[in-house]
């Protein structure tokens, strides 16, 4: 068996953890760093990100482990493939999920081509999630588990994939880290959408689509508010003054002390607005645009799945089915806060069957 390995690293505790445990069973292991920092200060967009810091701290964790490193600048790439299209579906009223998309056209794909080039069977990353014989299953730890986010791969590309952290706690791998006296043990876990971190995301929006005014309505129909851009808030979203709405006397006298959610986008760049328990705010059927299989060949139609309708969201039990050439999920209960644009990822116990893109109406 080759026993040559490609991990994809930042300079996380995860990554590392999971660099030292291949190395421990005898892997040869090749880090392989992308970099959407290379120029300094991204001239497309802000990161939360301290890339120069990264870099130092994997440059020392590869070389305790006596890794070799391989460096990537991907800014324009992501720019390119993973901004733009994320913008234009905010544009069109969606809530994208790019930590999906960057997965599915470029860690994984990005990790596969080196690993051909230097010809290692494997590839792995630090992901709090499980593979076994190509099919995926969710992270031990089902507070860090990352599964969600790999739910758009192929069983191709998973038979190559080793996760070596997930079978673990978070709180293990930084007691791993902390014995092995790497510098990043109790650095702060990652936040935020992937390689931007943690930002001000309206703000960063707003630099990239013109505001546009827009009325606030509540279920009945009546205009309460206004707005700057349906694009700029979410279904489920919770909002009021100090978050960009701004009420009208009516909508300040009707609402007063009680919360609003959005409910839903209209055309018109009309947002209607709900208070919590309103029926309206809750969805019970939702179409999926080009549904995913990890297995290409199992069966679904008809069949009974638990679904996520976001990262480390609540599983909920529903029906999958295909009418009329098209996909649909039907919940077993109305559901609050689903959001066109982000993924519905499917159960089947502990395996994740795959997923897609989540349409309305």
């Amino acid at each position: 068996m080759n026993k040559k390995v490609v991990l994809g690293m930042s300079g996380g505790v995860d990554s590392s953890v999971a660099a030292l445990l291949l190395k421990k069973k005898g892997y040869e292991v090749h880090g392989y760093f992308m970099n959407c920092g290379v120029r300094g200060k991204s001239k497309f967009w802000p990161s939360g990100i301290d890339w120069k810091e990264d870099e130092k701290i994997l440059r020392e964790i590869c070389d305790k482990l006596k890794i070799d490193l391989h460096m990537a600048d991907c800014e324009i790439g992501y720019e390119k493939n993973i901004i733009e299209p994320m913008v234009e579906d905010y544009k069109n009223g969606l809530t994208p999920n790019p930590d999906i998309l960057c997965n599915t056209i470029g860690k994984f794909p990005n990790l596969i081509k080196i690993a051909d080039k230097i010809e290692a069977d494997f590839i792995a990353t630090g992901h709090y999630a499980r593979v076994k014989n190509g099919k995926l299953f969710r992270g031990k730890d089902k507070e860090k588990d990352q599964s969600y986010f790999l739910a758009s791969l192929d069983e191709n590309i998973l038979r190559r994939c080793i996760f070596p952290i997930g079978d673990l706690i978070k709180f293990k791998v930084r007691d791993i880290a902390r014995k092995n006296k790497f510098p990043n043990y109790n650095k702060r876990s990652s936040r935020g959408i992937c390689y931007l971190g943690k930002i001000n995301f309206k703000e960063f929006l707003k630099s990239r689509i013109k505001e546009s005014m827009g009325s606030v309505i509540d279920s009945k129909g009546e205009i309460i508010g206004g707005h700057h851009g349906q694009m700029f808030f979410t279904i489920g979203e919770r909002i009021g003054e100090s978050k960009g709405i701004e009420l009208n006397k009516l909508g300040r006298k009707k609402y007063s002390g009680k919360k609003l959610f959005i409910a839903e986008k209209m055309k018109g760049n009309v947002l209607v607005a709900a208070e919590k328990g309103d029926k309206i705010l809750k969805t019970k059927k939702v179409w999926i645009k080009e549904l995913h299989l990890i297995d290409k060949n199992e069966e679904v139609d008809g069949k009974m799945f638990r679904g996520r309708i976001r990262h480390l969201g609540e599983l909920l039990g529903g029906e999958l089915e295909k009418n009329n050439g098209r996909w649909t999920f039907v919940f077993d209960k109305g559901v609050e806060g689903v959001a066109p644009g982000q993924w519905i990822v499917l159960h089947k116990g502990e395996r994740v069957v795959g997923g897609g893109e989540m349409i309305l109406g």
